[in-house]
């Protein structure tokens, strides 16, 4: 009788510790899958006054404000200055109408 009754106790501590090994397992593995938190967006680029300032010097500011708003919407990036710094923006400088003349100002 005694080793019955020391039995059953031991094989309830055993299922006990199992149960308790299974969920610390199951923490570490949610803990592992779970997607970490999104990124915060780049700021949104104003086209509008980026390439303001990109044509301000423009002799057809017009048709440059046009075509720099059109490379900005695809962009995402207007290179700083009045001319020239296209690496800075790889898109932008890589951007080309259908003769291959570059497009963006």
């Amino acid at each position: 009788m005694a080793f019955s009754a020391t039995f059953n106790f031991s094989s309830l501590i055993l299922l006990f510790i199992i149960l308790l090994h299974l969920a610390e397992a199951h923490q570490t593995v949610v803990g592992v899958y779970e997607t970490p938190a999104p990124t915060p967006l780049p700021d949104a680029i104003d086209c509008g006054v980026a390439c303001e300032g990109r044509c301000k010097m423009s002799s057809r500011p017009r048709l440059c404000k046009r075509a720099c708003g059109s490379c900005c919407a695809d962009c995402k990036c207007v290179p700083p200055g009045t001319y020239g710094n296209l690496r800075s923006c790889p898109c932008y400088d890589n951007l080309t109408t259908r003769n291959q003349i570059h497009k963006c100002p």
